[in-house]
């Protein structure tokens, strides 16, 4: 079983650089919204080096580099797929991820980024020491470091039960409404989160009490045994699949499901292979596993207490923790603590004398109201992602979103290659501008009569109109 959690620990580390490595050049290349190179003069100007913003790019932040270190996790993904040399290609693979979520700000600041940063290192403590498939069969490994992982998965599941809980949304609790907003608020919905709204009320408070026991009574299981640990896998993949099919949340669900694999041995798999003696690890590599893995474990309870808002700890617990907290070993979770009631998009658009305006197309957020809602998963499309954390936001707090607007001033190529379409491809546009409007899902009679998805009604401005002087 540690094997099968360690390959698919592959493949999310696959789907996560792979991706990504698609939309770098425009999100923080030389030339993008965000370049790594000016980020990292910023740090320097505050003081920051490597230890206080840990990343790989201080050695090299030209846009070769940022190729290289996405390419090269996309090909250390692989060999742990494969089985070969797990233990240095996840140390590699944890370094080079942390370098592109230090690098990436904003873009990179997702739960299931320090999700896949926690799990990564504890996998490293997992990993057999050996070069090959083969050798990794009469190998042993760490329970403690096993039961690591399915602590992370008890701490994301049930802080993400708890924050819903007590965080004071009433459609949460007692109301039970929350779900009758979310298939139409989520970042980025799919044609079947428009079904599902549309399904009764009554069904939306059963999904939200259906989840409340998944997420508070279920984890308990994974310290029950090997039977409450088989339904509790179950559960959580159920929680999984249902979220994966009304919705888009990159690598997450895949990296979930991964992580309910270690409630598993090898005794439940529906194959059953040869056995194979298991020689248990050397006494130097079993202390050594301890000797990381204990302080680990308390910092993971401090956060895990932190996020409960119980912090019983003495200030030098809490001052090592912040001193940690850039290699992000471990984080707090809770997913979706307050409900979005409205939905607000951004409009981008264009004009070449300031009075004829053309809108830019994003390839999955909403804008087309007759365009269906698609399936992304597991790419992880970032920019559309973060124009809806900028919709729930003043222009002026979101400090990339005008360096955006001026690199559609610039007709950038990276940046406009991250679009589904330029509406100016042959010469740039002289104005941009941004505006507010207010989606919804059409109801079952309108989308009958106009075949659209979507209305829109204009709420505001999002900002002044954004121009480029004549040379």
């Amino acid at each position: 079983m540690r094997g099968l959690f360690l390959s698919g620990l592959g493949v999310a580390y696959l789907c996560a650089f792979a991706s990504f490595w698609t939309q770098a050049h425009g999100l923080i290349g030389s030339t993008g919204i965000a370049p790594v190179g000016d980020t990292l003069d910023w740090m320097e100007e505050q003081g920051r080096g490597v230890l206080r913003f840990p990343t790989l790019f201080w050695i090299d932040s030209s846009d070769r580099a940022l190729h290289v270190l996405c390419g090269g996790g996309v090909v250390l993904s692989l060999l742990v797929v494969l089985g070969v040399a797990r233990l240095p290609c996840l140390a590699l693979l944890w370094a080079a991820y942390l370098s592109l979520f230090r690098a990436g700000l904003m873009f990179t600041s997702f739960q299931w980024d320090t999700l896949l940063l926690e799990s990564g290192f504890l996998a490293i403590l997992l990993a057999p020491w050996c070069l090959t498939p083969q050798g990794a069969r009469g190998h042993g490994g760490s329970m403690l470091a096993l039961w690591a992982q399915r602590y992370l998965l008890f701490r994301l599941m049930f802080a993400s039960g708890f924050v819903k809980l007590t965080a004071g949304d009433k459609s949460w609790w007692p109301d039970l409404t929350a779900l009758t907003y979310h298939y139409e608020t989520q970042p980025l919905p799919t044609w079947t989160s428009w079904h599902v709204h549309h399904l009764p009320v009554w069904f939306h408070k059963a999904e939200v009490l259906g989840t409340f026991f998944v997420e508070l009574v279920v984890p308990v299981l994974i310290f029950l045994g090997r039977l409450p640990r088989l339904i509790a896998f179950l559960c959580f993949a159920g929680l999984q699949a249902t979220i994966a099919l009304t919705g888009n949340y990159g690598f997450f669900n895949l990296l979930t499901l991964v992580l309910s694999l270690t409630l598993l041995d090898d005794t439940m798999l529906p194959w059953k292979g040869r056995v194979v003696p298991v020689e248990p690890p050397r006494p130097w590599a079993r202390w050594t596993r301890r000797a990381v893995l204990v302080p680990l474990l308390l910092l993971a309870t401090l956060e895990f207490s932190a996020g409960l808002g119980w912090e019983p700890w003495p200030r030098w617990v809490e001052e090592a923790r912040v001193e940690v907290d850039p290699f992000r070993l471990t984080s707090s979770y809770g997913l979706f603590r307050k409900m979005t009631k409205e939905r607000r998009e951004i409009v981008v658009e264009g004009s070449s004398n300031g009075q004829d305006w053309r809108p830019y197309a994003f390839e999955w957020k909403p804008g087309d109201v007759d365009r269906a809602p698609a399936f992304v998963g597991p790419h992880m499309p970032r920019l559309d992602w973060q124009m809806w954390f900028a919709a729930l936001a003043n222009y002026e707090r979101t400090w990339w979103f005008t360096p955006f607007l001026r690199r559609l001033l610039d007709n950038e190529p990276a940046v406009v290659a991250l679009l589904a379409e330029n509406p100016f491809p042959d010469e740039p546009p002289r104005f941009v501008r941004a505006t507010l409007y207010v989606y919804k899902f059409t109801t079952r009679e309108e989308r009958r009569a106009t075949g659209a998805w979507w209305k829109r009604t204009e709420a505001e401005p999002y900002t002044p109109v954004v121009f480029r002087r004549p040379p």
